[in-house]
C-alpha cells in the first residue's frame, strides 16, 4: 500500500516536472502565431540578375531567394510584400509583355502581394494586359509558379472608363485583382492593400488613369479590413517620403490612417535605416533594384495594435549565396532577351562594347547638386554621335543634345561595359514602334529658349533634381546669389566631339532656330514647361520649319534602315566607338573623368554680377520693385505733407 502510494507521488512529481519543463520550453522558443515576420521590397525596377555597384556585385533573385527561404525556415508566420515598379530597368524589361518575367518571378519567390508601381504604365495599357494575361499563361503551365495577389485599392473604374482603361480593368479582373486581400499563415491574418499616390501619378503620363488620393481610399479599404478582422493591416504605399513633412506623403497618410500597422513606402527609392514610427504606425523602406531586403519582425501588443521588435536591411552582397536554380531561370530569359530583342540591334546580352577606366557618379550621389556631370555629357554626347551616324549623308547638324537627370537610371562602373550596362543607363520607356526603348527625337528651339533651358537648370534643378539637364553643345555660366530665373550670365555653342584645341565659343542667337536632340520623353516635358511654371517660362518645341511640334512621334530619329534610333543603342554605339586597345576593345577617354566646362559656376556677390544682363525675368521684378519704391515714396510724401497742413491749420 505504501509503495503503491510512493510511486503514485513519484508519478506525479514528474508529470509536474514535465509540465514545467514544456512550459519553460514553450516560452523559450516563442511559437510563430506570437511573432510576426514581414519581409519587403520595393523599386526592383526589372534588376532580377545581380548587378555592380562601387561595393561589388549585389542583388539579384537568386540571392533574395535564398534569403526569403532562411527566414521562412525560421518562421512559418512570414509574410513578403512588393511595393511596385517591379519593372523598367534593365534588359528583362524588353520581354514584360510577352513573358512578364518580373512577376512571374515574384511568384517563383513566393511573394504573397504586389500592386502598381508609376513604371508598370510604361508600356501603356496594352502592354499592361499582355503583361498580367503573359504570368496568368506562365502560371498555368508551371505548378511552381503561384503568382501573387495584386492589389489596387485607388482606382476608380467608373471615372476611368475609356476604351485603354478598360484593357487594364479586364486584365486585373482576369488576373483576380482586388482592393485588398488577406492572407493568412499560422493563425495570423494580415490585411493588405495597394495605393498609388499623387508624385507617381504624376510620373506616370502613360497611364492614362486619374488616381484617388491615397488618404480617402486607405480609409475606405481599413474600414472594410477592420470588418474582415484583419489582425494586422499593411499597405504598399507607391508614393514615398521626402524630407520636407509637407510632401512626404506616407507621413500624412500615417498620421491621417492611423488604423494601418505597417506602410511598405515605396516610389522615392529611399533607403530607411532606422523605420519611421507614427503613433501605431510603421513607415519602412529598403532602397531599390532589390540590393536590400526588409525584415520586420513584430508581434502584437495587449491593445490589438504591433510592436516592432527588430528592424533589419539585409544587403544581398557576395556573402549570400545565389539559388542556382533561379539563375538557370534567368538564363532562360537571357536566352529570350537575345533572341527577341537584342537581335534586332546585332548586340547580345553580356557583350562587351568598352573597357572603363573612369570613376563616373555613382547613382546615390548623382544630380544633388546644379553642377556639370561627365555621366551626363558622355550621354548628350553619345546622341550627338549617333545621329551622325544613323543619318549618313542625310546628317543635319545637331546643335544640341540634352539629357534630364531624371532619365538616367544607372552609371557606368569601372572594368568591362557590357550592353546590359548601356541599356540599364537609358532603360526607360517604349517607341512608337511598340518596341523598348524611348527613341531620340529632333525638335529646333530659339537661342532665347535654349537660354530659358539653361534657367531652368539652375533655378529650377535645386528644388526639383529629376529637372537638372546635362548638354552637348551648350555650355553656360551661372551666378547661384543671382535673383531666381536670371541665373545664367552667358551661353554658347560649342562642338563637344571635336578636338580640345577645335572647340571654339559660338555665339547664340535669340531668333535663330537650332536643332536640339532629346529623347522622347524628355522632348515631350520641354514642351511642358510653361504649365508646369505656370506661364513664367517657356519653350515651344518646333519643326524645322518653325512650326509648333504637337505629336513629337512624328519627329523620331531613324535610321537608315527605318528602325527607331533608341537612347540606349545610342550610348552603346558611342561606348565602343573610342580608340581600341590591343584586345580591339573600345577605352572610355580619360576626357570623362573631369568636367569640361559645360557648367560653370561664378559664386560672386558682386553688386555689379548680381544685377548685370538682366533677363526679362529680372526686368519684371526690377521693375515691380520700382513701382513699389515709388509707391512707397509717394505715400510717404502725401502723409508728410497732411502732416504739414494740419500742423499750419493748429497754428
Amino acid at each position: 500500500m505504501i509503495r503503491r502510494r510512493l510511486r503514485q507521488a513519484m508519478l506525479t512529481v514528474m508529470m509536474l516536472c514535465i509540465l514545467c519543463v514544456g512550459s519553460v520550453l514553450a516560452k523559450d522558443d516563442k511559437s510563430s502565431a506570437d511573432e510576426v515576420t514581414v519581409l519587403f521590397t520595393h523599386d526592383i525596377h526589372s534588376h532580377l540578375d545581380e548587378f555592380r555597384n562601387a561595393d561589388g556585385k549585389v542583388g539579384g533573385f537568386a540571392r533574395l531567394k535564398t534569403l526569403l527561404d532562411e527566414e521562412r525556415g525560421s518562421n512559418p508566420a512570414t509574410f513578403v510584400f512588393d511595393g511596385g515598379d517591379f519593372s523598367m530597368g534593365t534588359l528583362y524589361q524588353t520581354v514584360y509583355e510577352t513573358e512578364a518575367a518580373e512577376l512571374t518571378m515574384l511568384g517563383r519567390l513566393g511573394y504573397d502581394a504586389t500592386t502598381f508601381g508609376n513604371h508598370e504604365f510604361d508600356y501603356r495599357s496594352e502592354g499592361i494586359s499582355h503583361m498580367f494575361h503573359s504570368a496568368l499563361e506562365n502560371a498555368g503551365d508551371d505548378p511552381s509558379i503561384v503568382l501573387p495577389k495584386f492589389v489596387t485599392a485607388n482606382i476608380d473604374w467608373e471615372k476611368n472608363d475609356t476604351e485603354d482603361n478598360r484593357l487594364i480593368r479586364d486584365a486585373l479582373e482576369d488576373y483576380g485583382s482586388t482592393p485588398y486581400a488577406i492572407v493568412e499563415r499560422e493563425g495570423v491574418r494580415i490585411g493588405v492593400f495597394g495605393v498609388l499616390g499623387e508624385d507617381a501619378e504624376a510620373c506616370a503620363p502613360e497611364s492614362g488613369l486619374e488616381f484617388e488620393p491615397i488618404v480617402e481610399a486607405s480609409e475606405e479599404v481599413v474600414k472594410e479590413l477592420e470588418k474582415e478582422g484583419a489582425d494586422m493591416i499593411v499597405c504598399l504605399s507607391h508614393s514615398g517620403t521626402n524630407e520636407e513633412e509637407d510632401k512626404s506623403e506616407d507621413e500624412i497618410l500615417a498620421k491621417k490612417v492611423p488604423e494601418i500597422d505597417v506602410i511598405v513606402s515605396a516610389h522615392t527609392h529611399t533607403k530607411l535605416d532606422k523605420h519611421i514610427k507614427s503613433g501605431d504606425t510603421y513607415i519602412v523602406s529598403a532602397g531599390c533594384y532589390g540590393e536590400y531586403l526588409g525584415d520586420l519582425k513584430m508581434t502584437p501588443t495587449e491593445d490589438g495594435r504591433w510592436n516592432l521588435d527588430e528592424y533589419t536591411l539585409h544587403h544581398l552582397d557576395e556573402s549570400v549565396s545565389p539559388d542556382e536554380k533561379v539563375n538557370e531561370e534567368l538564363d532562360i530569359y537571357k536566352k529570350l532577351v537575345n533572341e527577341e530583342y537584342l537581335s534586332r540591334f546585332d548586340y547580345t546580352f553580356d557583350q562587351v562594347l568598352a573597357d572603363n577606366s573612369v570613376a563616373f557618379t555613382q547613382m546615390d550621389r548623382f544630380a544633388l547638386e546644379v553642377e556639370e556631370d561627365p555621366l551626363g555629357s558622355i550621354i548628350a554626347d553619345a546622341y550627338v554621335y549617333a545621329v551622325e551616324q544613323a543619318e549618313g549623308a542625310d546628317y543635319d547638324k545637331v546643335d544640341v543634345a540634352v539629357v534630364p537627370s531624371g532619365t538616367i537610371r544607372d552609371t557606368l562602373q569601372i572594368g568591362a561595359l557590357t550592353v546590359s550596362d548601356a541599356f540599364n543607363v537609358c532603360s526607360l520607356g517604349i517607341g512608337a514602334d511598340r518596341i523598348p526603348g524611348y527613341p531620340l527625337v529632333s525638335v529646333y528651339l530659339t537661342g532665347a529658349e535654349l537660354k530659358t533651358a539653361a534657367e531652368i537648370d539652375v533655378s529650377v534643378s535645386p528644388i526639383m533634381t529629376t529637372a537638372q539637364l546635362y548638354p552637348s553643345g551648350l555650355h553656360w555660366t551661372y551666378n547661384p546669389n543671382r535673383m531666381m530665373l536670371n541665373r545664367v550670365t552667358e551661353a554658347a555653342l560649342y562642338d563637344d566631339l571635336a578636338p580640345s584645341n577645335e572647340k571654339k565659343a559660338q555665339e547664340l542667337k535669340d531668333d535663330r532656330l537650332y536643332r536640339v536632340v532629346a529623347g522622347l520623353y524628355s522632348a515631350q516635358m520641354l514642351g511642358a514647361v510653361e504649365d508646369t511654371s505656370k506661364g513664367l517660362l517657356k519653350i515651344t518645341p518646333k519643326d524645322k520649319d518653325g512650326v509648333e511640334i504637337k505629336d513629337f512621334e512624328q519627329h523620331i530619329i531613324h535610321d537608315k534602315n527605318g528602325a527607331e534610333l533608341k537612347e540606349w543603342y545610342a550610348l552603346a554605339r558611342y561606348l565602343e566607338s573610342f580608340d581600341k586597345s590591343g584586345e580591339g576593345i573600345s577605352q572610355i577617354p580619360q576626357s570623362y573623368g573631369r568636367p569640361e566646362g559645360r557648367k560653370e559656376e561664378v559664386d560672386s556677390k558682386n553688386i555689379i554680377e548680381l544685377v548685370k544682363q538682366p533677363n526679362k525675368f529680372a526686368f519684371i521684378v526690377y521693375g515691380a520693385a520700382i513701382c513699389l519704391i515709388l509707391i512707397i515714396v509717394l505715400v510717404v510724401r502725401f502723409i508728410i505733407k497732411r502732416r504739414k497742413k494740419k500742423k499750419n491749420m493748429i497754428y
